[in-house]
Order: C-alpha cells, then sequence, then structure tokens
C-alpha cells in the first residue's frame, strides 16, 4: 500500500511539473510561428493544462481501468468548477467582464449535452470518440474565431497580450514541450498504477478513486494556473482557464480515452456524477454573467463552491461506506 501511495504521489508531483513546461513549451512555439497571445491563451494552454487528464485517463482506458477514465474526467471538471474557482475566488474576488468569456459558456454547455447525449446509452464506443474528437476540432475553430474577433478593449484580451506577449527561443520552446510531454507521460502512468493499485487494497471502485483523488490530481495544473492568474488580477483568465479544460477534458481527453479502448459506464455516472457536473456549470453560470455584463464570484460565491466540492465528496464518501 504504501509504494502505491508513493507512486501515486511521484507522479502527481511530475503531472504538475511536466504540464509547467509543456504549457511554457508549446504557448512559446506558438508565438514564435507569430499566433496571437488571445489565441494561445484560449487554445494552446487550455490543452495543455488539460494534458494530465488526457493522457491519465488515456492509459486508464488501455489498461482496463474505466472508471479512472471516466471518473478523472467528470470528477476534474467538477473539481474544477467548485475547488478552482472556488479557491480563486477565496484569494481574491473574480470580476468577470468579458465578453468573450461569455460567449465561451453557451459553447460549455453544448459541448457538455454532447458528450451527455453520446454516453447516455451507458457505452463510449469508438465512433463515440470520433464525434466527440471532430467536435473539438470545431470548437477550436469558434474558440479561435472569436479570438480573433475580441475587441482590444476585452480585459481577457488585455490580460493574455500582457501575459503571454513574450516569446522564447526556438530551440528552448521545442525543448521544455518534448521534456513536458515526456514527464507527463511517466507521471500519468505512475498515477494510474497508484490510483489502480490503492482502489484494490482498499476495495473502493475504479470511479469513485477516479473521482476523487485522480480527478483533483490531475485539477492541481488548472488550480495553480487560476490562483495565481487570480492573484495577478486577471479574472478573466481565472475563470478562462477553467472553462477551457472543462471543454477539453469532455472532447479530447474523453475522445482519445475511447479511441484507445471503448468501455462501458457505471449507470451512477449518468445518474449522478453528470447531472452534478452539468448543475455546477450553471451555477458558475450564474456567477459569471451579470445581469448588465460584468459578474463577479465573490468570496462569499467562492466560499460556497468550496462547500460544494466537499459535500460532492462526503456524497461518494458516504455511497460508498454504505
Amino acid at each position: 500500500m504504501l509504494t502505491n501511495l508513493v507512486a501515486f504521489i511521484a507522479g502527481l508531483a511530475l503531472l504538475m511539473g511536466g504540464s509547467d513546461r509543456f504549457v511554457a513549451g508549446a504557448a512559446g512555439l506558438a508565438r514564435n510561428f507569430g499566433i496571437s497571445p488571445m489565441v494561445v491563451g484560449l487554445t494552446i494552454v487550455a490543452i495543455g493544462t488539460s494534458a494530465p487528464e488526457m493522457l491519465v485517463s488515456a492509459m486508464a482506458a488501455a489498461g482496463g481501468n474505466s472508471g479512472i477514465a471516466i471518473g478523472n474526467v467528470v470528477g476534474s471538471n467538477i473539481a474544477n468548477i467548485t475547488l478552482v474557482v472556488g479557491a480563486s475566488a477565496l484569494a481574491t474576488p473574480l470580476l468577470v467582464a468579458s465578453a468573450t468569456l461569455r460567449r465561451e459558456f453557451p459553447l460549455l454547455f453544448a459541448v457538455s449535452a454532447l458528450a451527455w447525449l453520446l454516453v447516455a446509452d451507458g457505452a463510449l464506443s469508438r465512433l463515440d470518440a470520433a464525434v466527440l474528437v471532430l467536435a473539438m476540432v470545431a470548437v477550436l475553430w469558434i474558440i479561435v474565431r472569436t479570438a480573433r474577433a475580441a475587441r482590444r478593449s476585452d480585459p481577457l484580451r488585455r490580460e493574455l497580450d500582457a501575459h503571454h506577449r513574450d516569446t522564447m527561443p526556438v530551440g528552448q520552446a521545442i525543448a521544455r514541450t518534448v521534456i513536458g510531454l515526456s514527464v507527463l507521460l511517466v507521471g500519468s502512468r505512475l498515477v494510474v498504477f497508484g490510483a489502480a493499485e490503492a482502489a484494490r487494497a482498499l476495495g473502493v471502485s475504479d470511479l469513485v478513486i477516479g473521482l476523487t483523488v485522480v480527478a483533483v490530481g490531475t485539477s492541481l495544473p488548472e488550480l495553480a494556473s487560476s490562483l495565481a492568474s487570480a492573484l495577478r488580477d486577471e479574472p478573466d483568465m481565472a475563470v478562462g482557464n477553467v472553462l477551457g479544460s472543462n471543454m477539453f477534458n469532455l472532447l479530447p481527453v474523453l475522445g482519445i480515452a475511447g479511441f484507445v479502448q471503448p468501455f462501458q459506464l457505471a449507470p451512477e455516472v449518468l445518474t449522478r456524477d453528470f447531472p452534478i457536473m452539468a448543475a455546477l456549470t450553471v451555477v458558475l453560470f450564474v456567477m459569471c454573467v451579470g445581469r448588465r455584463g460584468v459578474g463577479q464570484v465573490t468570496r462569499t460565491e467562492g466560499s460556497m463552491l468550496v462547500a460544494m466540492f466537499a459535500g460532492y465528496q462526503g456524497v461518494l464518501y458516504a455511497v460508498h461506506a454504505g
């Protein structure tokens, strides 16, 4: 059991370090190719922070641990909304004023509905996975068009322009990308091994492990990124990280896992976890979109979100203990 725990913790540490280097390298490469900071922030960075979920779910599916694969996706989205946004708002209230960001919410609702519809029969087939990956291409196209059309006065554009304006030498960017991806591969393997073996030792289902410790662990890059953005007074970036990550979790992360190995979903994923994820997405929308175009996630609302995270974890524990 101790070996499993050490492997899991070591894997999480590698996921954090690898994600940071991979995102920095990929963003640096994109900037060298002349891609705007706005597009880099809304696509490259969001995909990069979802890389841990992508590799963990793919390896879990390949190893026959489908509960970890789907639990990681849904649990990470729930953790992003409750823990990541909640902790960021507790650090400093998040004033959300970006028109671009408000346009991403309907896109996230559509992505959530599509993913839910495809797995409603209790299985993720390779055809379903293909639809999710193709939908990702469409979503990226929409995001890039939205980013390019954003006004210079848009707060999110100003934040991203300031944060991603610098470039790095091509060689350094390539090295960081390759090293980051290599570290992510090793870290994801250790996380899946440690989690799966711990689940067997404790008599816990793969799904519960995926929805809890694995999901929270793979959400650490989003937590670090959003907290840093909030403390730099970049609230739209803090929320944008979560919206982009959640869309990518439901599309390429889930899609690639299904391509690697189609799998069946536990019934409770559809009757409990997907509805909770959808409801929390609506809650975040209400908090972030104000009546006059400016919303704010206050510290009180942040504490409510963190309490919801704790409550969800408590429900999973009670169900397992029962």
